[in-house]
């Protein structure tokens, strides 16, 4: 089910935004929300598939010219999951997949930034759904602009880390285990 897709989505864009680039006078600081977009890619019975988080927020600080203070805390509303088919949001909302009732939200919190060169940079963090914390680091694309900045990338994640998919849905052979997490997050400049 598209339960992995919602971590990826949440971590992904928060990473994203921690992200450093060339030095410029523009701080960073607000999610454009309605040009943004998470999403994941996942497999069932060996068809991959693709859905989307329709709601996130993100608190973050991003400074083109000091990228070693960006901070980003990266939030996805679970119940706001879009797996194509509102069937299957109904299954993945379930307590044995995301458990929204007692696990509302994923979180990402960043904690660090390493330059890859070319705009590029490798963001590390900490991911918590359903209750599990867990480190991870993805590859983050940043253009800047003007006034807007792109955070582009991709967050692959493991389901069964985070105990998605639980029960008879523990296996991987109907649902693969590795899902990706994919964001494209326009942030603007913080008001003057």
């Amino acid at each position: 089910m598209t339960h992995t897709a919602l971590t990826r989505s949440t971590l992904a864009a928060a990473l994203a935004l921690g992200l450093a680039g060339p030095a410029q006078a523009i701080e960073y600081g607000t999610l454009d929300t309605t040009a943004s977009k998470v999403g994941f890619r996942y497999t069932q019975m060996g068809v991959t598939l693709d859905g989307q988080f329709k709601q996130f927020s993100a608190q973050l600080r991003f400074d083109p010219a000091r990228p070693e203070a960006a901070s980003t805390t990266f939030e996805v509303p679970l119940a706001g999951i879009d797996t194509g088919s509102p069937e299957g949001d109904d299954e993945v909302k379930a307590k044995t997949w995301f458990d929204t009732a007692n696990h509302p939200v994923a979180r990402f919190v960043s904690s660090a930034v390493k330059p890859l060169g070319g705009n590029r940079f490798e963001v590390t963090g900490e991911l918590s759904i359903k209750g599990k914390t867990r480190p991870v680091s993805f590859p983050v694309t940043y253009t800047p602009g003007a006034p807007t900045a792109t955070f582009e990338g991709a967050l692959p994640l493991r389901r069964g880390d985070f105990a998605i998919g639980e029960g008879d849905w523990a296996s991987f052979d109907i649902v693969a285990n590795n899902v990706v997490v994919v964001f494209h997050l326009i942030a603007k400049p913080l008001a003057q």
